[in-house]
């Protein structure tokens, strides 16, 4: 708030400058230094313009009707309000994006992540995704995650399908790319069993390098395996927050 506050002090004072280069073209073609010289002999003998600068901004000076002046003073007026306006209005979109919206139902402040359970023919790929939805609600902090006998609820999690095929080929037939592509069901819970919120067959897909070698084929998998399950908990935990 200290640094907007500043911001809007420098916006009217660079706002009153234009206004009295307005009012008094001597100012305009000065610098700061020759101004504030020029200005006092103005309001003791009100030839500060004949003094320091040539006559013909002084005809163009003295030849300002006086409702130029009072125009100048509400132009001046209206910029500081527009400027003040503009940047209350940036400091408030500044704080709602900082801010994290939460549309969980009130008196759920703890949530549990069992491991989810394993639908398909692919080892060990329900730890990645658990590892993964983990990780993103602790680093979130909008619900503590505990265990199943403190929490408010329960985050269940099945993976139903897991498909990987080739995608590339090169002209002898060996495979140079697979995609992948992985499908997951979530339902949340309270402690006594009610369905609160879910999502059905959620799905994420990833593109992983070919090799004739098995345990390298295998090992570039896992890597695309984990990075399905990141990108998936990042969707889910949006939508876990926005939509409820």
């Amino acid at each position: 708030m200290r640094n907007a506050e500043l911001g809007i002090r420098k916006l009217v004072h660079s706002a009153d400058g234009i206004v009295r280069r307005f009012r008094n073209p001597c100012l305009a073609d000065s610098s700061p230094r020759e101004a504030r010289l020029s200005a006092k002999p103005r309001e003791a003998t009100g030839s500060s313009c004949l003094a320091g600068g040539s006559s013909r901004r002084a005809r163009r000076a003295q030849s300002l009707p006086r409702r130029w002046l009072v125009k100048a003073g509400a132009i001046r007026n209206g910029i500081r309000v527009l400027l003040i306006l503009c940047m209350m209005s940036l400091v408030a979109c500044g704080y709602q994006m900082v801010g994290k919206e939460t549309h969980v139902p009130p008196g759920l402040s703890s949530i549990a992540i069992p491991t989810f359970k394993n639908k398909t023919f692919q080892p060990g790929i329900e730890i990645a995704f658990t590892q993964a939805f983990l990780n993103e609600f602790i680093l979130d902090r909008r619900v503590k995650v505990t265990d199943r006998a403190e929490a408010d609820s329960i985050l269940e999690g099945a993976v139903v399908s897991f498909t990987a095929y080739p995608a590339t080929l090169d002209a002898s037939g060996f495979v140079l790319e697979y995609v992948m592509t992985v499908t997951v069901t979530f339902s949340l819970k309270d402690r006594a069993g009610k369905v609160l919120w879910g999502v059905n067959n959620a799905s994420q897909t990833q593109w992983f390098q070919g090799s004739s070698v098995g345990p390298t084929n295998e090992a570039a998998k896992q890597v695309a395996i984990q990075k399905a399950a990141a990108a998936m908990a990042d969707v889910i935990l949006q939508r876990f927050f926005s939509n409820f």
